[in-house]
């Protein structure tokens, strides 16, 4: 066996997607321990259409990407609320579209705000996409910063082996307090 099918068959590999109508990001990373491994990243295009058309465009394209990279889970990034009650219901459909490729191929779905996500990669939740693109790419020792939905959907990789608490957290088992009481 080779080494790098070795490192593989030991490391887990993570596809994070961004979904978006006209562009969903997509970016698969290698975690082996702590350690993470850029493997591949990119943008799924629809062209202008019909609503049905570029859902499907979506669908067939995270279908191919898992069966070139074969991830072994998936991290989605959970729809934010926009001022445009119709902007917001589009990015849901997308978002659908993406999920709905993930689980057509028997893939483990994991969610995570936007919130959460560049908290994980920055350390700061309201981070603007440049300070997440400059992240991603020092994280991953990246030649340059990937485009912002690539980066977008690396970080949500990146925020899955960080398992979603913070820059280089793990979840761990305790309690937290605020004003005297306990939470859960």
């Amino acid at each position: 066996m080779s080494k790098a099918a070795a490192s593989r068959s030991v490391a887990t590999r993570i596809l994070g997607l961004d979904p978006g109508l006209r562009i969903t990001g997509f970016g698969l990373v290698d975690q082996l321990g702590s350690q993470l491994r850029y493997v591949a990243s990119g943008c799924i295009k629809t062209k202008d259409g019909e609503l049905p058309g570029r859902l499907k465009t979506l669908l067939d394209g995270v279908r191919e990407v898992i069966a070139t990279y074969q991830p072994d889970v998936v991290a989605v990034e959970k729809v934010f609320v926009n001022v445009n009650p119709q902007s917001t219901l589009l990015l849901g459909q997308a978002r659908g579209a993406v999920i709905c490729g993930a689980v057509s191929c028997e893939l483990p779905v994991a969610e995570y705000t936007a919130l959460q996500v560049k908290q994980s990669v920055v350390g700061y939740g309201k981070a603007a996409k440049e300070q997440v693109q400059h992240m991603v790419q020092r994280l991953l020792a990246l030649d340059a910063c990937p485009s912002p939905d690539a980066a977008d959907a690396l970080a949500c990789a990146i925020c899955h082996a960080h398992g979603g608490q913070g820059l280089g957290g793990l979840a761990g088992v305790g309690t937290r307090r605020r004003a005297g009481r306990i939470l859960a």
